[in-house]
């Protein structure tokens, strides 16, 4: 009697998922550094990653739309290997130092290659389709965003800050002239830059 063969388990499909997944968030976001955004496709992607054009369609139905997983994938992983969380935003009890360490992070990440190059496409992106412009602020910006306004409310309530400023607004005399100065190259971003942000919106501009 011939012996049977052993029986061989089943590819695991969501694995082999996951895998073809980062090949085309590596793919992307390698793509775009090296031969800008608007030479990068979805087939240059496909053939890069090792997959059929038709796999990244049906995940995504555009290049923006994976180029902004990959980054969110990629912040993600920058903060895990910081030993912090993605959407942190410290609370000392001092209002001014923390929203420092905030910004000046965020410097280091504008500057940073592997986060300016796809961070620039994505916001240029956003600028000529709203639709996924709005994508963008709900799935990348707005997370932030929100930890703005709740680290100012805690200072309200602390009494560090008029209980009748919006934070809404108040977040962008920090955010707003960073993201300028950084999108439009009026000027350098640095830790002094973003300091004297934060000292000129919380202590006004007349004479004390």
């Amino acid at each position: 009697m011939a012996a049977q063969k052993s029986a061989q388990p089943a590819p695991d499909s969501t694995r082999r998922s996951e895998k073809s997944r980062r090949a085309i968030y590596e793919a992307a976001l390698a793509l775009v550094v090296e031969a800008g955004y608007p030479k990068t496709t979805i087939e240059g992607i496909a053939a890069r990653a090792g997959v059929g054009k038709q796999t990244i369609y049906r995940w995504w139905s555009s290049k923006a739309e994976v180029l902004m997983e990959a980054f969110l994938d990629l912040a993600a992983q920058a903060s895990r290997e910081g030993g912090h969380e993605p959407y942190a935003f410290p609370d000392s009890g001092d209002l001014a130092a923390d929203l420092k360490v905030v910004l000046r992070a965020t410097v280091d990440e504008l500057k940073d290659p592997r986060f300016e190059v796809p961070s620039r496409a994505l916001a240029a992106q956003g600028v000529v389709d709203e639709q996924f412009g709005r994508q963008l602020v709900a799935k990348l910006l707005q997370p932030s965003l929100d930890l703005y306004m709740e680290r100012l409310r805690a200072a309200q309530d602390a009494g560090q800050v008029r209980p009748d400023i919006d934070p809404r607004i108040a977040l962008e005399f920090f955010v707003s002239p960073l993201a300028q100065r950084w999108l439009q190259h009026t000027g350098p971003i640095s830790y002094e830059y973003t300091d004297t942000l934060v000292d000129y919106a919380l202590h006004g501009l007349a004479p004390r």
